[in-house]
Parts: structure tokens; sequence; C-alpha cells
């Protein structure tokens, strides 16, 4: 009896085992013949069928009007004003004489040396007859002529500091507001006033990047402005010579042709830009396009299997994007469900488009 009840734990120990085993093997019992795993299924998608089209590619951008010369006229010597012939906004002639700063001493000076030039030269024309003589050496009458020289390039650096002391029109402009009075004492750092040239103007503006080498100078642009539906001809005059980093576009200057009177300097414009015509470009629906980190993809039906394809898009609008490089035209690009598709699925088109 004793033997018995050692052993009956034992027989329920292994009788246990058993049963794990057979039920593990049930789990992993292969599958009977005949029967398989089920394939993958096709997932329906709608697509479009890539064909060439007629694109015309504009663009429009923000611009500047600006005077075609603008300048801050500031006296070049310090001075007492003397004479000031500045009437706020007033049209003047290029050489006009604006200011006129104290130069009493200048004068003086002028005065003088011109009294002494005409001592020298007077004596240096007795020498010069002496010389002929051999009355006085060649020595001497080169010393007078000499002093005659000097006397000459001292009254010419004299009437360049009085020169200094007038302020005129470097261009025929209209002035603007005056920050000065008669008989204020000014510096080289004060401001008298500035001056426009309005009979012509410029306008400035930028683009992006990629239409760079797509503006050249002498294209001719048009613009609009505020309350003026017409739009207006200018034509480029030069571009920046480089890229500006922080906004990756391209700066450009262009000449207003003809003056209308309702263009006024610091005016916004509207710039219409208008690159051609292409009649082979590829458009393709928007939402076609995966847009990726550092590229653009698109889905391509190729034999039933999808195929991810990177792309280079152009122009745009509402609807379409153009592809200027990936695809070639007889492409049927997937258009629905692209989240759900992955590289090399099998696809069937639902709807061709």
């Amino acid at each position: 009896m004793r033997a018995l009840s050692y052993c009956l734990p034992v027989f329920l120990f292994i009788g246990i085992i058993s049963g794990c085993k057979s039920d593990k093997q049930k789990k992993i019992a292969p599958p009977k013949a005949g029967t398989s795993a089920r394939p993958p299924q096709e997932i329906k998608v709608e697509a479009f069928e890539l064909k060439t089209s007629s694109v015309s590619e504009k663009l429009e951008v923000p611009g500047s009007l600006m005077p075609y010369e603008a300048t801050e006229l500031r006296p070049e010597v310090s001075g007492r004003i003397t004479q000031l012939n500045i009437r706020e906004g007033q049209q003047v002639a290029k050489g006009t004489l604006l200011v006129k700063l104290y130069d009493d001493d200048l004068q003086a000076q002028l005065k003088k040396l011109q009294v002494q030039l005409n001592i020298y030269e007077q004596t240096a024309s007795r020498q010069a007859e002496l010389l002929k003589i051999d009355g006085i050496s060649k020595q001497e009458y080169d010393l007078s002529v000499l002093q005659v020289n000097n006397i000459k390039a001292d009254i010419e650096l004299i009437r360049t500091s009085i020169e200094k002391t007038e302020i005129r029109a470097p261009f025929t402009g209209r002035l603007g507001l005056r920050n000065i009075s008669m008989g204020a004492y000014v510096t080289p750092a004060t401001l008298i006033t500035n001056i426009r040239q309005e009979n012509e103007l410029k306008l400035e503006f930028t683009v992006p990047e990629k239409y760079s080498s797509r503006i050249k100078a002498g294209t001719v642009v048009r613009f609009t402005v505020e309350g003026q539906e017409k739009s207006i001809p200018a034509k480029v005059l030069a571009t920046e010579e480089a890229v500006m980093e922080d906004t990756r576009s391209l700066r450009i200057r262009a000449v207003v042709q003809g003056r209308a009177p309702q263009l006024i300097p610091g005016a916004f414009a509207k710039v219409q830009l208008d690159f051609g015509t292409d009649n082979k470009a590829l458009m393709i629906p928007t939402q076609a396009v995966i847009p990726q980190a550092r590229s653009k993809k698109v889905i391509v039906y190729r034999g039933g299997i999808a195929v991810f394809e990177t792309v280079t898009t152009g122009v745009r609008d509402s609807s379409y994007v153009q592809i200027t490089a990936g695809l070639k035209a007889g492409d049927t690009i997937v258009t629905t469900g692209l989240l759900s598709i992955k590289p090399e699925a099998k696809i069937a088109i639902s709807k061709l488009n």
C-alpha cells in the first residue's frame, strides 16, 4: 500500500505533461492537404492618364515704385547759411544754387592771390625779355615761372573751397521738405533736404530663385497700382548679381515706360510676369503628389504594381500641378488611396480619368 501511495503522484505528473504536449501539437498542426494561405488582395484605386497639354506660365509678385534718382542734400563743409533758395516741393533744374554758406574769408584770400599772380606774371614777362639778351640767367627766369604756377595752383585750391560752400541741384528734380532755416550753422552731418527725379520712375521687385535665370535685362514686364486697372509696361534695367540668401529670391529693377500722373514714388505695385506658353506641359491632379522631407513622389501604375517615382514640379493652379521631371506622357498616375499603398503593392484601377 505504501509503494502505491508513492507511485500515484508520479503517474499524475506524467499525465499532465502528456496532455500539454498534445495541446501544443494541436495548435501547431500543419494545414490539411488541399488548403493554402490567402493571397493579398488588390487595392482598388482611381487613376489619371498623363497627357501633354498647353499651359501658360504666369507669376504675380509685389513691387514698389521708386524715383529714377533720389538723394539727400548735405553740405561738404561746415559754415553759416547766408543764402537759402529752397522752396519745398519746388521743381528745380540741374545746377540751380540752393544753399550758400559764408565764404568772405575765402573770397579775400582769392583776391590776394590774384594780385600776387598779376605781379609775378609781370615779373616773369620782364625776365623773359632780359633772358633773350642774356640779362639774367635761365635759372632766375625758371624760378619766376615756378612762382607763377604755384600762385595759379593756390587760386584753384581756393576756388574749389568756395565751390564747397555752395549746394546745387545734382539733377533736375523735385525738392522735399527742408530741415534748416536762414542763418543756421550746418555741418556735413546736417540734412538740408531731399531731391527726387520724378519725370522717370523705377520699379523694384523680387522673383523666386527658380525664375532667376528667366529674367534678363531688356525684358518687358507689366504692373498695376491701386485704383488703376490698366497695366503699365516697364523694361528690366538690371538684376542683382546674386540671389538673396535669406529669402532665396532675386531682386530686379525696371524702368517704367512713360509717365502716368497717378504713379507716385513709394506706391505698391502688382507685377505680372508672363514666361510664355508651354504646349508640351505634363499636368497631373494636385492630390496625386505625395510630399516627402526633401522630395516629392507620385505613384505610377505599371502592370498592376504600384511604383513610387520622384518628380520635380513646376507651375500650379488650384487643381493641377506641372511635372517637369520624373514622368513621361502615357504614364498612369494613381490619384486615390495614396496613404494605404506601399511600394510594389498590387493595385487595380477602378476608374481611369
